[in-house]
Order: C-alpha cells, then sequence, then structure tokens
C-alpha cells in the first residue's frame, strides 16, 4: 500500500480508487498518485486524452513537477473521454471531440489545450458556459505550413510534379507543360490573413507576386500595404493562384462550394492548407472534371485519412499530401511544449496565453 494514497501494488502494477472520485484505476508499473509522501495540494490530474505523436516526453518534463505521471490515452469517441478523463484539471487533446456533452461530465476540467491551430472539435460556447478555458498553440507552424503552401503552388505553377511523372515515362519535352507563366505576373489570392496567411503574402509578395486578399476580421490599419482587402468573390475572379488560410467554422464551412469554385479563372490553382470542410470537395471534383480549374492542391480533406478511392486523386493535376503541412522536427516539439506550458499555466493559476474562448 502506499503510504500517501489508497494505491496498493498488484505484481507489477499500482492500482487502487482516486482520492477525488472514487474510480479505479491502473497506473503501469508504479503508483503515479503522487505517491512516496508527496503533496497532494500541490499536484494535479493532467491527462493527454489523445496524440498519435511518437512520445510525450516533452510534456511530462515541462509538468513532473505539479503532475508527475501524465495517463497517455487514445480517446477517439465521446463516451471514451467521459469514461476515461472525467478527473482530469488539465485535459490536452489532438483530434478528440469535446462536446457538450463530454464537458458538463468533466467536473474538474479547468482547461482543454489542442495540439494545433485549429479549435473546430471544441464546442467553445460549452466550454465558456461550463468555465472551461479551450487554448491552442496559434503560432508553432506558421513558417511551415505557409512553407508548404508556397511548395504547393510552386509545384502547380511550375508543373514540377507533372513533368516529374513524365519524365519518369520517357517523355523528355518541356512543351508538354505548356504554358508556364511568370510569378511576377500573376495575382494570388488569400484567404484568411491571420499568421499563416500573412506569412504566405510576405514570401509571395517577395516572389514579386501581385497578393489580395479576404478576411472579413482583419484590422485595415494593421494589414501590409502590399496586400490588397477585397471581397470574396473579387478575390476568386481575379486570382491565378487562392490560398485558404482560415479557420474552419460555421460561417466558413463548405466556403468555397461550386458557385464560389466558378468563379475562379480555368488557368487558376487552388491551394488548401486550413482545413478540408472549407472546400465543397464533391463541387471540386465536378469543376475539375469539366477542366474549369488548371489544378489543386490540398494537405487537408473533409474526412481524413483520406482513401485511395477519393474522386479528386484520379486527376493528373491534383497535388495531395497527408496533413503534413504543420510538420517539422522543430515544429512538433515546439507544439508539445506550448500546448504543456499553456496546462501548466493555468493549473498554476496563472492567466493562459493563448485562450480562445474569452469569458
Amino acid at each position: 500500500m502506499c503510504e500517501c494514497c489508497s494505491f496498493f501494488k498488484t505484481g507489477f502494477e499500482w492500482v487502487g480508487v482516486l482520492p477525488v472520485s472514487g474510480k479505479s484505476w491502473s497506473f503501469g508499473d508504479r503508483c503515479t498518485n503522487f505517491c512516496e509522501g508527496a503533496d497532494l495540494e500541490n499536484k494535479h490530474v493532467v491527462i493527454v486524452a489523445d496524440c498519435d505523436h511518437p512520445s510525450i516526453a516533452i510534456e511530462q518534463a515541462v509538468l513532473k513537477d505539479i503532475c508527475p505521471d501524465i495517463p497517455w490515452l487514445t480517446c477517439k469517441t465521446e463516451d471514451q473521454i467521459i469514461a476515461q478523463c472525467a478527473d482530469g484539471e488539465g485535459i490536452i487533446i489532438m483530434y478528440a471531440p469535446m462536446t457538450r456533452r463530454v464537458m458538463e461530465q468533466l467536473p474538474r476540467c479547468k482547461i482543454i489545450a489542442r495540439y494545433g491551430v485549429g479549435v473546430d472539435t471544441v464546442d467553445l460556447k460549452a466550454a465558456a458556459e461550463l468555465g472551461i478555458i479551450v487554448s491552442n498553440v496559434p503560432d508553432y507552424g506558421t513558417h511551415e505550413v505557409s512553407d508548404h503552401a508556397l511548395a504547393m503552388m510552386l509545384c502547380l505553377t511550375r508543373k514540377i510534379a507533372y513533368a516529374s511523372s513524365l519524365v519518369k515515362r520517357g517523355e523528355w519535352d518541356f512543351r508538354l507543360m505548356h504554358p508556364i507563366r511568370r510569378h511576377q505576373v500573376q495575382t494570388i489570392g488569400i484567404i484568411g490573413v491571420g499568421r499563416i496567411g500573412g506569412a504566405m503574402a510576405h514570401k509571395t509578395h517577395a516572389m514579386g507576386m501581385k497578393v489580395i486578399a479576404c478576411d472579413p476580421y482583419a484590422n485595415p490599419d494593421r494589414i501590409p500595404d502590399y496586400i490588397t482587402l477585397v471581397s470574396l468573390e473579387e478575390l476568386l475572379k481575379q486570382s491565378d493562384v487562392v490560398s485558404v488560410h482560415c479557420p474552419l467554422s460555421e460561417s466558413t464551412r463548405n466556403l468555397l462550394d461550386e458557385k464560389m469554385l466558378r468563379l475562379m479563372k480555368p488557368t487558376a490553382y487552388l491551394i488548401n492548407t486550413a482545413r478540408g470542410s472549407i472546400v465543397d470537395e464533391v463541387a471540386l471534383d465536378k469543376v475539375m472534371g469539366e477542366g474549369k480549374l488548371a489544378g489543386t492542391a490540398l494537405d487537408v480533406l473533409s474526412s481524413e485519412p483520406g482513401q485511395s478511392s477519393h474522386p479528386l486523386f484520379k486527376y493528373e493535376n491534383f497535388i495531395g499530401t497527408p496533413h503534413m503541412a504543420w510538420h517539422s522536427e522543430e515544429s512538433a516539439q515546439e507544439l508539445k511544449r506550448k500546448a504543456a506550458e499553456e496546462v501548466r499555466r493555468v493549473m498554476l493559476g496563472e492567466p493562459p496565453l493563448y485562450q480562445v474562448n474569452k469569458f
């Protein structure tokens, strides 16, 4: 029996009853209920509800003095979160659905921190009403995502992927790539000029492209003078490249539907590194099938992982990557550290840096 709690060792596992909820729990090869005389008042229950990273060593290092052991779970459904995370004061999530129903069953929860920028899997209104802070990590992958979008643009506009496929088939003829246009005579339209969209604007402006943007939340006084704000309709009509960088919300779901996609030039390219459901993929398939777009590059899909039978995958002028725009060795480490640091701040009574649901 552990001297400072009700846990006892059976074989190689410590099992027992959590002091707050009375629920039984097994914690592996040692007591994680802050044993060996630990001061329970200074300890907190932090849970990683789901995470597809190879380890949570960074999170453990950040939180070790206030949460010696962090349960690393694989919750995918509401019921799994309710059953396994009820004692969590801080819950770190990746894809886990945090609905009102779930959060109402998390009586001790003070903060939900998401690995990433988007928080579309969290009911922000319900969280605010329940007094639960929701935080993201908005600045960890700005360079990576904008670099990825830029790479996708160049791959399309310079027809690199298409040319490579022809060369591998023995067709060595640059004329097969006609037409290719100079970037300095082209216009890029950026939907959403937050951190990532702004970085994309900066990089494409440096290439000599004309930059226009649409963002109803942008402060015109803080927009660089090389960006011209226009309506979404004008952006789609004028742009040679459209790059999506807005968050997914009810107002942006299927923002680029068939009507909007048909406003684009048939010589234009579409890039999406934001969220899959911003683009209506059924409509995009129809427009692509009619040859009304020069090409598309998507890092995100409405349903992930993408299946080989996805209708867009059949097009030679389609480029897809597996939701990897955010990733680099450095960004992955920064993401994990900042998510854990945000939880730590709240556990210690400090204000969070990245709260997205103000209340």
